[in-house]
């Protein structure tokens, strides 16, 4: 869930009154939302880097609110007192105008054939007679910052670019030229550099160094000019410093571009519906005028609002309650969503602040909200089934607490791993391990699905080699194999693992635990009906110095003595010995 972050003085002046800390919380609870931290500027930088650091950082209070993540219209202190106002019935909601400039006058946006296989879409909107204070501004930049992070997927959807409209003319191009070709000067540089300078320059930079492989590898890079060839931006990389804007600037040209066009109409719609009320004629925004590459021409913002129909029925029956239709219609006007009853149906219109609205179940939840949480009577189910513990989880929980009682350890290990951690380290071949490999994995670290709770364990003595030995851990997890029979081809599999570290192998302490886990699930040490261990060979044990577990006949696993390669591997020094078994034969 995004966060967002307010001065506490500043959001009770735009509401109006004050509240306590345990007030404000509840008021965020009832709305849907979670105040999840009050804090300061100098506690966060004392927290992160040390109370010399944080020395003359501010004191004033912020309110960290966690908000739901399709909640777009939240992301601002704009939107989220006009939520809470709404939601109060202290204030009506807004009705959002887009203004048709007179003939000629329409700011148009140019968009080049060039662009098609780099960031075809763009759509582009003005806010005219804008005020901004330093809050206002601050809230405009942050808005645009958590819009990229959340529904911009870090701007590989969407780039927002916003523009000191009285420092260019249009009509504006947006257009992709070979790196060479394009040179201005950044925003907040000195000098003028090249695209692929651009590209060297911010290769470092914490904030944009994240955005560079976006386009870094394109033969074209996207670019918008003015009529007089002046850079507007290079999305989504980086604005030019000329139209860079300040407390000073009046009207805001904003231009949002990406292969999303539907995800570009709502971030443009978002930052205009929040900050038009700092315009002269509030709630108004001027429209742009798009041209596509085939001649096609578009308005934007769209600003569309529609009208949904929902039977109160539907309402009352998933939320549990029995309210009247136009009490449900007022408790949907609470969450900004304006309703009436017509016939045996509500009418509800969804503004264009609501993107997150795709579905009947949407309106229900903003029902139940409104409502209260708190306030629906609990009731019980009329179906007549009586939970139950699943077989495999009270086995599972059974032997925990009897492996702990024998001295072990409890760990708890990732269940994915790398590639090196289940077949090279372990001494096998990666195509024997029948393991599920993750598509795109994010570092080296999670590549695959453990086929096996050993390297965990491992890793975590490794982890843990200044503690006092011996060491003696266990774990009961899934691990995850292939298995073309499945529908989803693969399956997990419950897994006992033990491991014992010590000056000495200590191969009788290992085979002592699993003599007492076979004692605990009363399973006799006799080869028809019982448990019997033969001597075998694996790559991950010492030779001459490994057993396979039968029960019943069937083979359930392995212990032994880890062969001392496998122990260099995972960084360890002393013997080690090992116990891994499937328990689910048990159930």
């Amino acid at each position: 869930m995004p966060t967002v972050s307010v001065k506490r003085h500043l959001l009770f002046q735009a509401l109006g009154r004050s509240y306590t800390d345990e007030e404000f919380d509840e008021l965020c609870f009832e709305f849907g939302l979670e105040l999840d931290e009050v804090t300061s500027e100098k506690d966060i930088i004392s927290k992160e880097k040390g109370e010399e650091k944080a020395k003359g950082a501010s004191e004033t209070v912020l309110y960290k609110i966690d908000v739901p993540a399709n909640r777009y219209d939240l992301l601002c202190i704009e939107g989220l007192v006009r939520g809470l106002q709404v939601f109060k019935e202290r204030i009506n909601l807004p009705r959002y105008e887009k203004i048709i400039p007179p003939q000629g006058e329409m700011q148009k946006l140019i968009i080049t054939e060039e662009t098609v296989q780099i960031r075809p879409h763009a759509v582009a909107a003005v806010l005219r007679d804008i005020t901004f204070t330093k809050e206002r501004y601050e809230s405009f930049i942050d808005l645009q910052e958590k819009l990229h992070q959340n529904i911009c997927r870090k701007r590989a959807l969407v780039a927002i670019g916003t523009h000191d409209l009285d420092t260019i003319s249009g009509p504006f191009t947006f257009t992709a030229k070979a790196p060479s070709e394009i040179k201005f000067k950044p925003l907040n540089q000195s000098k003028e550099y090249t695209a692929s300078q651009i590209m060297d320059l911010y290769r470092t930079d914490s904030h944009l160094r994240h955005y560079l492989h976006l386009i870094e590898s394109k033969p074209l890079y996207p670019i918008i000019y003015d009529s007089n060839g002046v850079v507007l931006s290079m999305p989504p990389i980086i604005n030019g410093d000329h139209t860079k804007i300040s407390l000073n600037t009046r009207n805001v040209f904003i231009e949002c571009t990406g292969p999303d066009l539907t995800k570009a109409k709502i971030v443009l719609d978002t930052i205009v519906t929040m900050f038009s009320e700092y315009c002269a004629k509030p709630f108004s925004v001027e429209a742009a005028e798009v041209v596509y590459p085939n001649g096609k021409t578009h308005i934007y913002p769209e600003l569309a609002y529609r009208t949904e129909k929902v039977k109160p029925e539907l309402i009352n029956k998933r939320v549990g309650i029995s309210e009247t239709p136009s009490s449900l219609a007022k408790l949907l006007t609470r969450m900004c969503l304006k309703s009436h009853v017509v016939g045996n149906v509500l009418e509800v219109e969804i503004p264009p602040t609501r993107a997150d609205i795709i579905h009947a179940c949407d309106i229900v939840e903003d029902a139940a909200i409104a409502y209260g949480y708190n306030n629906i009577q609990m009731t019980v189910p009329k179906t007549y089934t009586i939970a139950n513990q699943l077989p495999l989880n009270k086995l599972t929980e059974l032997l925990r607490l009897d492996l702990a009682a024998a001295g072990f350890t409890e760990a708890l290990t990732f269940a994915l791993c790398s590639q090196e951690d289940i077949a090279d380290k372990l001494g096998m071949d990666l195509s024997a391990t029948k393991a599920v490999r993750i598509a795109n994995p994010k570092t080296a670290e999670f590549q695959v699905a453990r086929t096996t709770l050993l390297p965990g364990l491992l890793k975590t003595i490794a982890a843990n080699r200044k503690m006092p030995l011996p060491l003696k851990l266990f774990e009961i997890s899934d691990i995850v194999l292939k298995d073309p029979n499945t529908d989803v081809g693969a399956r997990n599999y419950r897994h006992l693992g033990a491991v014992y570290y010590n000056k000495s192998p200590g191969f009788e302490i290992i085979h002592g635990l699993l003599d007492r886990v076979m004692q605990l699930l009363e399973v006799p040490p006799n080869e028809e009906n019982g448990y019997t261990i033969k001597a075998t060979e694996g790559s991950a044990f010492f030779p001459g110095r490994c057993a396979e577990i039968f029960v019943r006949g069937q083979s359930i696993g392995k212990l032994g003595v880890l062969h001392p390669d496998v122990i260099t591997k995972f960084e360890l020094t002393m013997p080690c010995s090992a116990l891994e078994i499937n328990i689910e034969p048990f159930i």
